[in-house]
């Protein structure tokens, strides 16, 4: 594998504009020498770009594999707000053009497949790097490294880390939420079991919730439930061996009462079948639909607790809690932030190639939140000494 990046060229293409497409854009085009931003016609392109303030600062396209084939150039970075499957063709592209790729979603297998021949070719593949997956490793990384000085990688403890994230509307209603991304998403997520480490036993939920819990975050009541495959983040994370895991879960934040409310969805969710789950999607889309009159919510709650067999013990924490404005909703402003902050450092050259999910040490961590504050996404650090 190359030990440095392929130079990168100033060029960044950045493919879809969806609901996550926010400021970061605006941040991108402060920092590259050419964005291009391509969507499913080059007029829908324009039409972002005006929306988001940018218009004559980046150039419109519309995007077709074969157009992006035509501009594509050794060098440039490819940011891909498509739907994950779209992801490894796109970054098959990239590899056979020897362009750099980036995006927010969590890394699949055939993503993987392909990060061996781009960091041959000294390409950077840049993924979970948005909110959660994304921000959520940075807290993890800081907390983790700091629990490691405190308590020391060779002595016997053991610990609790929770990391829990939600998008939720700020004038909270009777469904307890507002559907700001793809529905039937939101729905399959829950059919998918979680896998995660409770009272020091992995513990698989095939509904997951059905382990929902009360989980209080800075005073605030918030249900929380497991979500995805908690257990290999133990690694990704770099918690020493000699520590133990009394509970290690990732997952998913709700305000309180989302149980209750949801209650005719999960029945739905246990016996119906995919199409009625897909039409169930649209139904509470169309009924519980984020307007232009709503604000969103994001809460990220990040805490880690260690405790040695010789009594000394260390807890911290990181809470992000924002809440979006006329101008951008919080969730466009945590991913798209994010993303653009990960691109400039591959713009920069200080992303080694091959995979990199997010800022992959302790001390990248640090400096992308302190740079992630200086951008306006906000967050409190916690921490004994």
């Amino acid at each position: 594998m190359a030990t440095e990046p392929a130079a990168a060229s100033g060029t960044v293409h950045w493919i879809g504009a969806g609901l996550s497409t926010g400021s970061g854009l605006a941040a991108l085009c402060d920092t590259a020498e050419c964005v291009r931003l391509w969507h499913r016609t080059e007029a829908r392109a324009a039409d972002a770009l005006g929306r988001l303030g940018l218009a004559g600062r980046a150039e419109p396209r519309a995007y077709t594999p074969s157009a992006l084939a035509g501009e594509l150039a050794p060098g440039d970075v490819v940011v891909s707000m498509l739907p994950a499957p779209e992801h490894a063709p796109l970054l098959a592209q990239c590899v056979r053009q020897g362009a750099h790729f980036a995006c927010s979603s969590y890394v699949s297998e055939a993503v993987l497949e392909q990060v061996p021949a781009a960091g041959k070719a000294g390409l950077v593949v840049l993924t979970e790097a948005g909110l959660d997956p994304g921000i959520d490793h940075l807290f993890a990384h800081v907390l983790v490294a700091r629990a490691r000085e405190a308590i020391g990688d060779e002595t016997p403890a053991s610990y609790t880390l929770t990391s829990y994230c939600g998008g939720v509307p700020a004038v909270p209603n009777d469904f307890t939420y507002r559907f700001s991304w793809a529905p039937g998403g939101v729905l399959n997520a829950l059919r998918s079991p979680a896998r995660y480490i409770e009272d020091g036993v992995q513990t698989v939920a095939e509904r997951p919730w059905e382990a929902t819990r009360r989980h209080v975050v800075d005073g605030e009541t918030f249900e929380v439930y497991p979500n995805r495959d908690s257990v290999p983040f133990v690694a990704q994370y770099g918690l020493p061996d000699a520590w133990t895991a009394r509970t290690f879960v990732r997952g998913t934040l709700r305000l309180e009462g989302w149980l209750r409310a949801w209650d005719g969805v999960f029945e739905e969710l246990r016996t119906g079948d995919d199409a009625r789950i897909a039409a169930l999607a649209q139904e509470l889309a169309a009924a519980y639909p984020t307007t232009d009159d709503d604000h969103d919510r994001v809460v990220l709650a990040v805490s880690l607790d260690v405790r040695a067999e010789s009594g000394r013990s260390w807890r911290g924490g990181c809470l992000l809690d924002l809440v979006g404005d006329a101008e951008e909703s919080a969730m466009a402003r945590c991913v798209s932030r994010t993303l653009a902050l990960g691109v400039r450092h591959v713009l920069d050259g200080s992303l080694p190639p091959g995979l990199n999910r997010a800022a992959e040490t302790a001390a990248r961590s640090d400096r992308w939140l302190r740079e992630l504050a200086r951008d306006g996404v906000e967050f409190a650090l916690r921490g004994d000494r």
